[in-house]
């Protein structure tokens, strides 16, 4: 289990993280979401001991990760941007990891690499973006750790390599405990693995859910009602957005499916109807309550 407590991080000016309090449970998917400059990247850092918090503490299984090389064994951090030696084979790379991780399995990263087609003794600078990006997530794999730190991981896959990540961090999950933690801007992504989902906003985590409670309690509705009809909304609903094009009313409310039902009983609508959200549009209306909203950036 990772424990975030209180946790802040400036550069010099720029607050990237502020005061977050966060709980990953072991053996889930973890989803980090989050608008440009939210902070994933830097939390991800500090949380695989790379950057240490300026204010606060990040506890992994008990023990704090800064400075601490038996917690940081069990973690490895895929960055968006990787990093690998020039003129460096990816055997080279397995092999320099090896030295840290004493768990690392070179059988299985030859066999890995072999499914994916990659080459172990080509120059990874002769590596497309993708190819390099795979190579990252299977040196992580076969290091055999508990933590896998990944940032924007599916970016740069195709969709046939990306559903095969998937597959495979599931297997893990089941037959060795791992438990990844993925910064994404790709949420449809996240929305086919992810058990649980942060959202980062401005440096604070706007929440943090199991993401079917999180898609239960959130709605979308659309409903018509009678013309001479009077009916006061905002009071009945906990609403996040609401539009009105004629007669027909959209609103997007944080309450479950029953309630909306038993509430909109009441109300006697000609027609009403309740429809689920997508991760994208759950992002969308908690970050407008906030304040950041197209809107702002088009007109």
């Amino acid at each position: 289990m990772i424990e975030i407590k209180q946790v802040s991080k400036s550069f010099e000016k720029i607050e990237a993280v502020k005061d977050i309090d966060l709980t990953i449970r072991s053996q889930n998917i973890f989803g980090m979401l989050g608008t440009n400059g939210a902070g994933k990247s830097t939390l991800l850092r500090m949380m695989a001991g790379i950057l240490k918090p300026q204010q606060g503490e990040i506890v992994i299984d008990g023990q704090n990760v800064w400075d601490n090389t038996d917690v940081k064994k069990r973690c490895f951090y895929i960055s968006d941007d990787q990093f690998f030696f020039p003129n460096a084979t990816a055997k080279d790379m397995a092999t320099f990891y090896g030295r840290y991780y004493s768990k690392f399995d070179y059988t299985r990263f030859d066999e890995m690499m072999n499914k994916f087609g990659l080459d172990g003794t080509r120059k990874i600078q002769t590596y497309s973006k993708g190819m390099k990006k795979q190579l990252s997530i299977l040196i992580g794999l076969c290091a055999n750790v508990s933590y896998l730190f990944c940032d924007e991981t599916f970016d740069g896959l195709d969709p046939v390599m990306r559903q095969g990540i998937k597959s495979i961090f599931a297997k893990e999950i089941d037959e060795r405990e791992l438990t990844p933690i993925i910064a994404s801007h790709n949420l449809r992504e996240l929305e086919d693995i992810c058990d649980h989902i942060g959202l980062l906003h401005k440096g604070g985590v706007l929440l943090s859910k199991e993401l079917a409670d999180l898609k239960c309690n959130m709605h979308k509705v659309q409903c018509v009602f009678p013309e001479d009809a009077k009916v006061s909304l905002y009071k009945l609903f906990h609403i996040l957005q609401l539009n009105q094009k004629g007669r027909l009313v959209t609103m997007t409310v944080r309450e479950n499916e029953e309630d909306i039902a038993g509430k909109m009983e009441g109300l006697n609508p000609v027609y009403h109807e309740v429809l689920p959200l997508s991760l994208e549009e759950i992002f969308i209306s908690e970050t407008e309550v906030v304040g950041y909203d197209i809107k702002n950036l088009i007109y």
